[in-house]
């Protein structure tokens, strides 16, 4: 290995540590690696995730802020860790003016399983104020980041954006009950599995972590493609 190599080797080796040194450490020995399994998306799916990068340049370049609204049918699973790992990339990659919401055609609750997921990926959860039934969590990924307040809510909700927003459906049911999301300048169409379909049963815990996993890869290919095209 001649000089060159090895200086560029290392540089790239500090910033990695760098990135992963700003969150806790659960999370960044979780996050480490993530890049290397980009390799696993299929090649359909990229051409979606690279749609939803090419939104969050184009807004970026026209110094707006960029807002990514998650939606699925009840906002207690898949939007939720869309939202958050969503945030948790543009972090990642120290790519500024990024705001992430979740909602779904109701509301229930952000379902304990999916909460216990985000657990064990190495965020840290504060169970807040709310109804019993649907309690807001603040969730943090650093000491140097702030928390993100997350609870079950309608994608209309006012907590939401009413306009300039993509609106990025994570599941088939709302991909089907909402063709046009209103206010949305833009709408994609991303499903995953749903790991509800696991509850109660042996690979419960292994399927919502799972899920966690792949929305956190695809939301990291989509800033890593964002931070490498600008």
């Amino acid at each position: 290995m001649n000089r060159i190599t090895l200086f560029f080797t290392l540089i790239i080796t500090i910033f990695s540590c760098m990135k992963k040194d700003a969150f806790y450490t659960d999370l960044g020995n979780y996050l480490q690696d993530i890049e290397s399994e980009f390799t696993e998306i299929p090649d359909t799916r990229i051409e979606t995730l690279r749609e939803l990068g090419n939104y969050v340049i184009s807004s970026l370049k026209d110094d707006t802020q960029v807002q990514l609204v998650f939606i699925c049918t009840h906002n207690s699973r898949r939007s939720q860790f869309g939202q958050l790992l969503a945030l948790t990339a543009a972090q990642f990659y120290g790519i500024q003016n990024i705001s992430t919401f979740s909602g779904g055609i109701a509301s229930t609750a952000f379902n304990p399983r999916a909460v216990a997921a985000v657990k064990r990926a190495g965020f840290q959860v504060e169970k807040g104020v709310g109804r019993d039934d649907n309690p807001q969590y603040m969730i943090t990924s650093g000491k140097n980041f702030p928390g993100i307040a997350m609870f079950s809510k309608k994608y209309d909700d006012d907590a939401n954006p009413e306009d300039n927003f993509c609106a990025i459906m994570v599941c088939a049911d709302a991909d089907e009950a909402c063709p046009v999301v209103p206010g949305a300048e833009d709408r994609l169409s991303m499903p995953y599995d749903d790991p509800k379909a696991f509850d109660d049963t042996g690979q419960e815990m292994a399927k919502y972590d799972e899920r966690c996993r792949q929305i956190a890869r695809e939301m990291f290919y989509v800033f890593y493609y964002v931070k490498t095209s600008m």
